[in-house]
């Protein structure tokens, strides 16, 4: 499982890569393990829109499952990736660069105080894989 140091990370499988007020979200390298084979990706959330913490953001469809990806901040969402949704397998073969999701000007620094560090990640993935 490949994570990333300087991301942030939340229970629910997505990373934050904190720039100034700026949250570029995407789903970890575990998530999208989990989920296997991605064939289908949609954002719902919309530039302009302002996001709640815990909202869901996306929905991730794999020939395994579908997942829901909600976002561990609250903002407004400045750009949304719409490479996506005809390239749904990036997700699979690039979750920190070319599959990240969406971009928020984030609202309330302090939630990503809630979130985990890479480390602390790895060991939360490993007490689920047992």
């Amino acid at each position: 499982m490949k994570t990333l140091e300087n991301l942030k990370y939340a229970s629910t499988d997505e990373w934050l890569l904190v720039e100034g007020n700026t949250a570029t979200l995407g789903v970890s390298d575990y998530a999208q393990d989990q989920l296997s084979d991605v064939v289908f990706v949609e954002i719902t959330a919309g530039i302009g829109e302002t996001v709640s913490k815990g909202s869901v953001v996306a929905t991730i469809e794999s020939v395994k499952a579908a997942a829901d990806v909600t976002i561990p901040v609250s903002g407004k969402v400045i750009a949304v990736n719409e490479d996506l949704a005809s390239t749904p397998e990036l997700v699979n073969s690039d979750p920190f660069g070319a599959a990240w999701m969406i971009k928020v000007e984030l609202s309330n620094p302090k939630e990503l105080d809630d979130l985990m560090d890479a480390k602390a990640y790895i060991e939360y993935c490993e007490t689920r894989s047992h």
